[in-house]
């Protein structure tokens, strides 16, 4: 055999050889891999959207978000994530403002505690003033949307008066405040209003039906215990008290502890109806000749 055909055999055998070897790389090694980046480009394919279609798709899912949203803010109540003690102090400042100047209220805040899957921040409040305010103070944080709930509640009455003043009938209190939040925000919403907060008229029940302590005359008006009818004008009546000063009063004018409710010009008499701490009672004045006729 000659040289040059044995260099082609043995370049023949190489090349067998070599594509032998490329083979089982690729069938072994490459083959696995292979297959998982073909698997991978698939999974990459099922994700592949187009672009329109996910601009739709966003502004459907923003829509459903508007939509929860006013469902949400439309509840009653709704409990704040992750709020910060100082919110409540922020919460009562607006409260005070609805109150009177002589109210107090004292806030002192306590401690966290955790409810079911809920927390709260627990406050004391403790103060004095009218029923009336301290009525308007419970209304307005139970029935804030923020929720808050009056965990427990003592009052006491008692009557605060001066020789120059009427008495005030009053009520220290003492609340225990739960502020609540969560965690996470499927209980609130991004945009709300607050809930009408403002009391309703309330009765009084600690006012005393009949009172130990009728109110000075501070405004000088016309005492009708001792006072005499002087004469009967078509502007109204002449009167004078028990020191001799005279007032002019026509129906409706104020007198003290009550009103003068009628001027009867034919039986030359007037009327007041007063109220001497819950008594209720008329007082008639006569012209003095009145009186001597009916002596007579």
């Amino acid at each position: 055999m000659s040289r040059k055909l044995k260099n082609t055999v043995f370049l023949l055998v190489g090349l067998v050889i070599l594509f032998l070897l490329g083979y089982a790389y690729i069938y072994f090694f490459q083959r696995p891999k292979i297959k998982d980046k073909n698997l991978e480009i698939n999974n990459l394919r099922a994700y592949e959207y187009d672009i329109n279609a996910l601009t739709q798709q966003l502004k459907e899912k923003q829509i459903r978000v508007v939509q929860l949203d006013s469902i949400l803010a439309a509840r009653k109540y709704i409990i704040p994530q992750e709020i910060i003690p100082l919110r409540f102090y922020e919460f009562m400042n607006g409260i005070q403002t609805m109150l009177s100047p002589t109210t107090r209220v004292n806030i002192e805040f306590k401690e966290k505690k955790e409810e079911q899957e809920f927390f709260y921040f627990e406050y004391s409040l403790t103060g004095v003033g009218s029923y009336g305010d301290v009525y308007k103070l419970i209304y307005a944080i139970e029935q804030s949307k923020e929720l808050k709930k009056i965990k427990s509640v003592s009052l006491n009455n008692f009557i605060q008066s001066t020789e120059d003043t009427e008495p005030e009938f009053l009520v220290s209190f003492n609340l225990t405040v739960a502020v609540y939040f969560a965690t996470n925000n499927r209980f609130t919403t991004e945009v709300y209003s607050e809930n009408d907060i403002r009391a309703p008229f309330v009765y009084d029940i600690f006012f005393p039906l009949i009172q130990t302590a009728i109110p000075p005359n501070l405004d000088g008006l016309l005492d009708v215990q001792g006072a005499r009818l002087l004469a009967l004008v078509p502007e109204g009546a002449f009167i004078s008290n028990i020191s001799g000063e005279s007032y002019l009063l026509t129906e409706g004018d104020r007198v003290y502890l009550g009103y003068l409710t009628k001027v009867d010009y034919k039986n030359n008499t007037v009327r007041f109806i007063l109220n001497k701490g819950g008594i209720v009672e008329t007082k008639d004045l006569y012209l003095e000749k009145e009186i001597l006729q009916k002596a007579n």
